[in-house]
């Protein structure tokens, strides 16, 4: 019998494989070092290999998939039901073979070298964005030990604090404003990074016909764009709008039972960051809205019903389903647009 189905623990240097027949026979337990992969899988008959969503999975399953193999990968919290007794690499590696093996279980899009790289760069930006935050806090704190307070905004920190420590009248000792100076011009220096990835991120939203077709969407601009291009993939992996919006956890978490439907707050599973950049998207319609309710009724019409936390998140929501809509079916955003129903 062959090795049918095989379940690989991911590792950065030592590898466990479990491999099962079609009858669900154990055929293989093995350890592998990272040199050993290779070899290992090129004189492997093709055969259905499941791997966590972890790091450099993406890159083994490319990988994989160059040799013939098919390659699933699954979220961690839909192996973890399948360990069956204690934590360990070979438990692990049967529970991935089991899972992979389900008829109902979810399976993760893999993403091709350019999704990576995009991603990337919205990953340092993010870093460096909450060093730059981090950075201007401290600063803030700092001067606020000796009765000096910085208005909100990080803008304010730049334009002011020079201004502060050349001041000779409000006794700040020598080495402190030397220091604070230190502190501002690593702060300078984030702003810069900051800049020069947002123009490397824009330089390749120009260049994507995805990326500038669903930045026609309100609330959606080049750094929302891209990052969604970049994570979703093919939209067709999705059956519909709605497990986008699921996916992004953007839809009500529901605590059912009895037959009583209960919802609660949004589940808020999925990518944090693209989450993130829709909800406040839309919170800048929000605020563009009140100015012209007549711009944006809907939105406005949400806004006088609920609050507006509620209507950005639920704003957020109809544009993930948006972008499903355009990325799936190829369209143009139209505005205004009204589905027609055919009568039966």
């Amino acid at each position: 019998m062959k090795v049918t189905t095989l379940g690989i623990d991911l590792a950065k240097n030592v590898f466990q494989v479990h491999g099962i027949d079609q009858h669900g026979k154990v055929m293989l337990k093995k350890q592998l070092k990272r040199a050993q992969m290779a070899p290992f899988f090129i004189n492997l008959p093709p055969c259905l290999v499941g791997i966590e969503a972890c790091g450099s999975a993406h890159h083994w399953a490319r990988k994989l998939q160059t040799m013939g193999h098919t390659v699933r990968l699954m979220a961690p919290q839909f192996v973890k039901p399948y360990v069956k007794t204690n934590k360990n690499d070979a438990a692990d590696a049967e529970a991935i073979c089991e899972a992979v093996g389900r008829p109902n279980m979810r399976f993760v899009p893999i993403k091709n070298v350019e999704q990576q790289a995009v991603l990337a760069l919205h990953r340092v930006r993010q870093g460096f964005v909450k060093a730059r935050t981090a950075q201007g806090n401290q600063i803030r704190g700092l001067l606020a030990e000796f009765g000096i307070i910085i208005p909100q905004g990080i803008n304010n920190i730049g334009s002011r604090v020079p201004e502060l420590i050349e001041d000779a009248g409000n006794e700040l000792p020598g080495a402190f404003r030397v220091l604070v100076q230190r502190l501002l011009d690593h702060l300078k220096e984030l702003d810069r990074q900051v800049d020069e990835l947002e123009a490397q991120i824009q330089a390749w939203h120009r260049n994507s016909d995805l990326s500038t077709k669903i930045a026609q969407v309100p609330g959606i601009g080049p750094i929302s764009a891209s990052a969604l291009v970049a994570s979703i993939g093919d939209a067709k992996n999705f059956d519909n709008g709605r497990q986008l919006a699921a996916w992004l956890g953007l839809v009500p978490k529901q605590h059912s039972t009895g037959g009583k439907s209960n919802l609660l707050s949004i589940s808020k599973r999925g990518d944090t960051y693209l989450r993130t950049l829709l909800i406040h998207g839309a919170r800048s319609v929000i605020y563009h809205a009140a100015k012209k309710p007549e711009s944006c009724s809907w939105v406005s019409a949400v806004v006088n019903r609920r609050n507006k936390n509620v209507a950005a998140v639920a704003l957020a929501n109809k544009n993930a389903r948006i972008v499903w809509a355009l990325l799936a079916h190829d369209r143009r955003y139209e505005t205004g647009y009204t589905r027609v129903v055919e009568a039966t």
